[in-house]
């Protein structure tokens, strides 16, 4: 029975962007650490094998200190690792692959097509190929076929399935079914598949090991996987990342909008960042999202919200006021009926808040 670990698109260096410069730091320190994390998960267990498909790097202009902390991280680690540099991390002259001083422990596949490497002590020979260039339309598994000769045969690529559009190291399915591989471990994809089947070649995308934004929800981590004697293989998701960025969406209706908030948030948020959307319908004043944060920021890393509330019917009914304020809903009602998108309608809710507020010289902030 071999273990491996396969892991994929680290992303060092991120921006961050969305966060103040201060998380934003704090994101990158932690991305840094992540790969000492696994060392020392992999040395734990025992795993004689670790798989990386590539974008370990946000950039091939990644910083070299970053490159030299990910080096020290794999060499820390009691095993063989494979490297398949991505489309953001390319290999080629002057990339951190060539730069950095990588431990003996370490294979970086540098070239654009198949390469094997034997592992003759874990009987296993891994196949791999890397990116040279921003990105890559030619399929890297075209063609090949793994020898029956007794041994375990593992592909590692960063690249797409049966993709729309050839640009980022399309494999067909057909090639995998005909590649004669037990394991294809391929990176590129940010949310983590459940293993599929095609042939008799398991393959799966384990997705980032750290959520960078509310594009990458929920839990992150690596797979853990086997193959046995006879190539079967198994996979289990290990959760690795710090902190997870989560989308809450909160019904207001009849409720005061905090309550509500604090009533469906589970009891552990401070390590994540959170995104919270208000929903439903609230008075003429609808939701003080400034006193909300301020009440509510400390319980997370970071908190962004979002009202995409609507104003309650009987607010809009007094549009039959022979008044200012029932001509100016009057006019807001027949545009909100004629909006075709939800920011219209949106748009036209805040401009009826506003204008009710100064009609009745009330602050909204």
């Amino acid at each position: 029975m071999l273990k491996f670990i396969h892991a994929a698109d680290f992303h060092l260096d991120s921006a961050f962007r969305a966060l103040t410069d201060r998380q934003a730091a704090g994101r990158r320190r932690e991305s840094r650490e992540l790969p000492f994390r696994l060392a020392n998960y992999v040395n734990q267990r025992g795993i004689p094998l670790v798989l990386l498909a590539g974008d370990l790097f946000e950039s091939r202009e990644a910083f070299r200190e970053t490159g030299e902390q990910l080096a020290a991280a794999l060499g820390q680690m009691e095993a063989r690792v494979f490297i398949a540099p991505g489309n953001h991390d390319w290999a080629g002259p002057g990339s951190v692959w060539e730069t950095v001083a990588w431990p003996e422990n370490v294979h970086i596949f540098r070239e654009n097509a198949l390469a094997a490497v034997e592992v003759p002590e874990l009987n296993v020979v891994i196949h791999g190929a890397a990116f040279t260039g921003p990105e890559q339309a030619a399929g890297q598994l075209t063609g090949f076929r793994a020898p029956e000769d007794g041994k375990l045969h593992i592909g590692l690529l960063h690249g797409e399935v049966d993709p729309a559009e050839d640009r980022y190291g399309p494999v067909r399915r057909q090639e995998i079914a005909q590649s004669g591989l037990h394991y294809l471990a391929l990176g590129h994809i940010h949310k983590r598949t459940v293993p599929q089947t095609a042939g008799r070649t398991v393959y799966a995308w384990p997705g980032c090991p750290e959520g960078r934004g509310f594009d990458e929800l929920g839990e992150k981590g690596v797979y853990q996987g086997a193959v046995s004697d006879d190539g079967n293989v198994s996979l289990e998701f290990v959760p690795l990342a710090r902190r997870r960025y989560e989308i809450l969406e909160v019904d207001v209706t009849g409720r005061e909008p905090l309550a509500a908030v604090e009533a469906a948030l589970p009891p552990e948020t401070a390590r994540d960042l959170y995104r919270v959307l208000l929903t439903g319908e609230t008075g003429e004043g609808g939701v003080d999202l400034n006193a909300m944060r301020e009440t509510l920021a400390h319980r997370f890393y970071a908190l962004e919200l979002r009202d995409h509330t609507r104003m309650a019917a009987d607010v809009w009914r007094r549009a039959e006021e022979d008044s200012l304020r029932g001509l100016f809903l009057q006019s807001l009602r027949r545009r909100l009926g004629e909006a075709k998108t939800d920011r219209e309608r949106e748009a036209i809710t805040r401009a009826a808040r506003f204008g009710l507020a100064a009609l009745d010289h009330r602050d909204l902030g």
